[in-house]
């Protein structure tokens, strides 16, 4: 089992985050740019989380199967967490298949410099919601 004890408990961890970000005006404002539409698929434990960047407002969708996609990333929740600590290397973790991506890879990339200021972000995040135990990186 990962570091999550089930699937609510990361699910209203990182999606809390997840609309602590699309409030950011920073952040929002050049993920929405990119007109994407991403489906985050977790496991241990599992959750989908959809995070559409094609309106005009960042729309974070928990549970949301049937909107199609632009892109589609899976992994581990616990790689997941660390990603958001700014841990993994998205280009080692999907050549380490740590990370699988299926959609324009190229722009997931380009994604990487919007969401750098989140890197910070996240441990304040985790500590100011009471989420303390999960600061362990």
């Amino acid at each position: 089992m990962g570091l999550f004890e089930s699937s609510e408990k990361f699910e209203e961890v990182l999606g809390g985050f997840f609309r602590e970000l699309a409030e950011n005006k920073q952040i929002a404002d050049k993920l929405l740019k990119s007109k994407l539409i991403i489906r985050f698929s977790y496991t241990d434990p599992d959750l989908i989380i959809v995070v559409d960047c094609s309106g005009d407002k960042l729309d974070v969708r928990p549970h949301d199967t049937e909107t199609k996609a632009t892109v589609e990333m899976s992994m581990t929740a616990d790689v997941a967490h660390k990603f958001w600590f700014g841990k993994v290397n998205l280009t080692k973790a999907l050549t380490r298949k740590e990370m699988v991506a299926k959609g324009p890879i190229p722009k997931i990339l380009k994604l990487l410099p919007a969401i750098k200021p989140s890197y910070a972000m996240y441990p304040k995040y985790l500590e100011d919601n009471g989420y303390s135990q999960y600061n362990i990186y």
